[in-house]
């Protein structure tokens, strides 16, 4: 079935209009429903809140619904559609449900990426693994992702007894500082090395003093690990509790990092492709994390990553994409498929 180009756009700026922060992902994953089933496909919402549409499964086009908060007022100006999702990821999202009806390829519109990927590791438990996989994060029409670390969080806790402040001897606060030292110090890399080559370490939260029966001073701070394909999440972990003195840290469930093959039959297909469209092919390592990465750690099959939209606004207040690279990426995935199905 063909799609115009406005209903297309208006798909997308429907779905840009309709907020859908984490967790809170159901109106507009109805929206996204009722528009696939008004234009022929079996869909319905899955326990944790997929749109799916199953088709033909050489090909699997998924991209997330949900975005981080920020409202940022819903507008067309010179071309460019602003909105909270409007490149991360509602762009994709909606090229690929353009391009799931136009071709007839599967499609899974995830929720809950930006927090846990609930959504994500559902479809994993709950589906064999596809032909192909095109996940939807910001790439720009003419280039494709093939590479992103990985993370590993958790959160540092520790307790000292309570002192006057005179005395030498570290409390928890100091504990917990110096602990994010010597872990930094760790995994610290030259300048010249990529940042994509490289851990970061993020400290994302902190709370500490004394407790409330004055008793104990008491510290605790939750931590980010973005991590290379040259490093697992639990050889990062070793290196981490390596470094302890006092305290503990309670891991939550790590993201692998994932490297693919430029050389597999997608990542040819959307160079040709966009040679084609005359565009000079851009192969992307993002620092970042996404579903592909859980993707590729369960399934055996290939996979790139693709999208329209510049990812450096992604999360800002500038939010915006233009909306005739909205249409080129609609193009894309069209002949992508065809190639691929």
């Amino acid at each position: 079935m063909s799609i115009q180009q406005a209903d297309a756009r208006e798909l997308l700026t429907d779905l840009v209009t309709i907020p859908s922060v984490s967790d809170e992902e159901a109106e507009a994953a109805a929206h996204l429903a009722t528009f696939l089933e008004d234009h022929g496909r079996e869909v319905w919402l899955d326990d944790v809140g997929n749109v799916r549409a199953p088709a033909d499964d050489a090909v699997l086009l998924t991209s997330h619904v949900d975005t981080v908060p920020g409202d940022i007022p819903v507008r067309v100006e010179d071309g460019e559609l602003w909105g909270r999702g409007s490149v991360d990821a509602k762009g994709s999202l909606c090229a690929m449900a353009v391009a799931a009806v136009e071709t007839g390829a599967s499609f899974v519109g995830v929720v809950g990426e930006e927090r846990d990927s609930r959504g994500a590791r559902h479809l994993i438990d709950d589906r064999a693994a596809p032909g192909a996989v095109v996940n939807g994060e910001p790439s720009g029409w003419d280039g494709l992702t093939l590479g992103y670390r990985g993370m590993l969080s958790g959160t540092y806790v520790a307790t000292s007894e309570s002192g006057h402040t005179s005395r030498p001897e570290n409390n928890a606060i100091q504990d917990a500082m110096d602990w994010w030292a010597r872990v930094g110090d760790a995994v610290a890399a030259d300048e010249w090395e990529p940042v994509f080559e490289r851990v970061t370490a993020k400290p994302v939260g902190f709370a500490g003093g004394t407790s409330t029966d004055g008793l104990s001073v008491e510290a605790t701070m939750d931590v980010q690990f973005r991590i290379p394909p040259s490093m697992s999440p639990s050889g990062m972990r070793e290196i981490a509790d390596g470094e302890l003195g006092p305290g503990t840290v309670r891991w939550k469930a790590a993201i692998p990092p994932t490297m693919q093959s430029p050389r597999t039959e997608p990542a040819r297909a959307f160079r040709a492709t966009i040679r084609e469209l005359d565009g000079e092919p851009r192969q992307l390592r993002k620092t970042g994390t996404s579903d592909m990465n859980l993707y590729a750690d369960a399934w055996d099959c290939p996979m790139v990553t693709y999208g329209p939209g510049d990812s450096a606004l992604d999360h800002t207040p500038t939010e915006r994409i233009q909306l005739d690279e909205f249409d080129r990426a609609v193009d894309v995935l069209n002949r992508v498929c065809d190639r691929l199905l």
